[in-house]
């Protein structure tokens, strides 16, 4: 139970909602208690059982005697009633009190559910906008680990399930057992020993219900981690559509879904089905406990040691208890198989950040001098991906990092954006490490133009409007027109305003490389980093961008990613990288005339 504690912080900002959920239910107890016992003097009535109290009866401070008083001043009223108006005008009475009882006790019953949904979806929402949050600030070195399907399952489906069982916990600690417990002191006050000999039953009934429940929370977190790897094959198979039906791979893909929901279908079974015996196990458990009130209860009517009345007001009073001892049952199955639910949604919730701001980060504004790279070793696992590695990068200057794959060049793009942190040695700028700067001020100083064109769902406005915010309808035209993509932009149906579709797939690959570059533009960043941004691109799109990224590179200092050599050409600085180590280093003549692994590179992309 301890993920309640931690879930319920949530429900802090709700608690007004919460309190007026308790007083409902106070009521509702009470007024479900109430109405049972107003059926004892209906009873009384009709069977011409009510005993004739002439006098109005005096409570002399005895609680002992409260239960006489309060029958003896009842039946007064009754009296008063048969004597003037007749036994139909009593009866009436006595049923116009139940109708009344029994409306309060549906009206605080609705109140309380009224209330307590305020509070569910608002706990609800804020679990999933912290999720939400997490998952954005969390490294990406994090989600390489993890699937992206199982992490929307845990969004959507795990928290729904928490808020389920967050609102039967609710239940568990104040509805149902304030209705048992005044059904209980009610019964006490009817006849002691019959309450006595039904709790000799409760006992049996709680280790049964606790032996159907103990295996609930393991089923549910097979069923919530299948629900991850569905939601990931699917996640999968849409984003890789292309592939699969170019390989015919139909089958195999429908294969490998199908083995997942077949795996879903017999954990959902298992869990259901335990789940399910939970109501007629404690049905047959209720009914076993009413038959043995029957015979217990009625040799003591039959042996004058109870009225009929009452008898039968302890019978609806008995039954009063079973309705919410099944609630709670269900309850404690729901808080069982919500616990596997709030561990999943708690292990990113109190994931850890390695990459975070220090308690004295600064904000920096301004670029003067440059980024340096002072011998850097790197590794994402096991082994050195970059080895005492340094480079200089001069204010307003362009460096341009090459090499095969494999070679690191990447891993630098991810280390001066702070995506990853360096193992030993440190990065600079302007003599400012930066660890000591704030991730958000340091990514403020920098564009980013990767090889995959990260487009959003949206209109192209809006896909170039992430870089600033606020940005005029000019602004964007003017980026657009930097970017060389404002050529087909205003030809598009609804130019700017245009919906480019999911991932940007309703244009070309040089088309979605252009607007990433207008969004970088737009942003307007002293330090511009292209991650091979031009190694994806047919030959004239890639002419196309590379006018772009000059236009966009002008006063600017660039660290280039280059997987294509003829893009790099005119750097101020080119590094030849090599197993993670800088091989050779200079201008581009320069390195020609070595003829070493540079000219190897250039002459193997070399076709003229």
């Amino acid at each position: 139970m301890n993920y309640i504690k931690k879930i319920l912080r949530f429900a802090i900002p709700y608690k007004k909602y919460g309190i007026l959920n308790i007083i409902c239910n106070i009521f509702y107890a009470l007024f479900s208690t109430l109405s049972m016992i107003a059926m004892m003097p209906m009873i009384n009535v009709l069977f011409g059982q009510t005993d004739k109290v002439l006098s109005q009866p005096l409570w002399d401070g005895d609680y002992s005697n409260l239960k006489d008083y309060l029958v003896d001043s009842f039946n007064f009223t009754i009296s008063q009633r048969i004597e003037i108006e007749g036994e139909q005008s009593a009866l009436f009475l006595i049923v116009a009190i139940i109708v009344v009882l029994f409306l309060l006790k549906n009206l605080f019953s609705y109140l309380s559910l009224y209330f307590i949904t305020f509070l569910r979806n608002g706990v609800l929402k804020d679990i999933r906008d912290e999720m939400f949050r997490k998952v954005v600030n969390l490294p990406i070195s994090y989600f390489s680990e993890k699937r992206k399907g199982d992490t929307i399952s845990r969004i959507a489906s795990d928290v729904g399930e928490v808020q389920m069982s967050l609102l039967a916990v609710l239940e568990l600690i104040i509805r149902e057992p304030l209705t048992i417990i005044f059904a209980i002191i009610s019964m006490l006050i009817l006849s002691p020993k019959l309450t006595l000999f039904v709790f000799v039953f409760i006992p049996i009934s709680g280790v049964i219900i606790s032996f159907i429940g103990k295996s609930l929370k393991k089923k549910s977190h097979l069923v919530q981690n299948e629900v991850g790897q569905f939601l990931s094959s699917l996640e999968e198979t849409l984003g890789g559509l292309k592939v699969i039906k170019g390989y015919n791979a139909e089958q195999q893909f429908e294969n490998k879904f199908k083995s997942s929901t077949n795996r879903l279908y017999r954990f959902s079974n298992s869990l259901m089905n335990r789940q399910n015996l939970a109501s007629p196990a404690s049905e047959f458990l209720g009914i076993l406990t009413i038959a043995a009130i029957l015979l217990f209860g009625g040799t003591m009517v039959f042996n004058k040691q109870l009225d009929g009345g009452e008898f039968i007001v302890f019978l609806l009073l008995a039954y009063n208890i079973l309705t919410p001892a099944k609630a709670i049952s269900k309850a404690l199955y729901s808080v069982k198989r919500g616990n596997a639910s709030a561990e999943r949604v708690l292990e990113i919730l109190e994931s850890e950040s390695p990459i975070k701001d220090s308690a004295n980060a600064k904000t920096k504004t301004e670029f003067s001098q440059g980024i340096k790279i002072n011998n850097i070793s790197f590794k994402y696992e096991d082994d050195l991906v970059l080895k005492n590695f340094t480079v200089n990068v001069p204010k307003g200057k362009t460096v341009a990092l090459v090499g095969q794959s494999g070679s690191g060049k990447s891993t630098i793009a991810n280390l001066v954006t702070r995506f990853y942190d360096v193992n030993e040695g440190s990065i600079t700028i302007d003599s400012e490490n930066i660890k000591d700067l704030t991730k958000n001020s340091l990514r403020g100083l920098m564009g980013l133009v990767t090889q995959d064109s990260i487009l959003f769902n949206d209109t192209v406005k809006n896909n170039i409007l992430i870089g600033k915010q606020g940005a005029t309808d000019e602004q964007v035209i003017e980026a657009l027109n930097i970017a060389n993509a404002w050529e087909f932009v205003k030809d598009l149906p609804k130019g700017i305003e245009t919906n480019v579709g999911d991932s940007g797939n309703k244009l070309s690959g040089g088309q979605k490389q252009r607007l990433s570059i207008a969004r970088a533009v737009l942003k307007n960043p002293p330090i511009m980093i292209l991650d091979e941004a031009t190694s994806a691109l047919d030959t004239e799109s890639e002419r196309l961008v590379q006018v772009a990224l000059e236009n966009m590179m002008k006063n600017r200092t660039s660290i280039v990613i280059a997987h294509r050599l003829s893009t790099i050409q005119n750097a101020d600085e080119i590094i030849v990288m090599h197993k993670g180590e800088i091989a050779e280093q200079g201008k581009h003549n320069e390195l020609m005339n070595m003829d070493g692994i540079y000219r190897k590179l250039v002459n193997m992309q070399s076709f003229d």
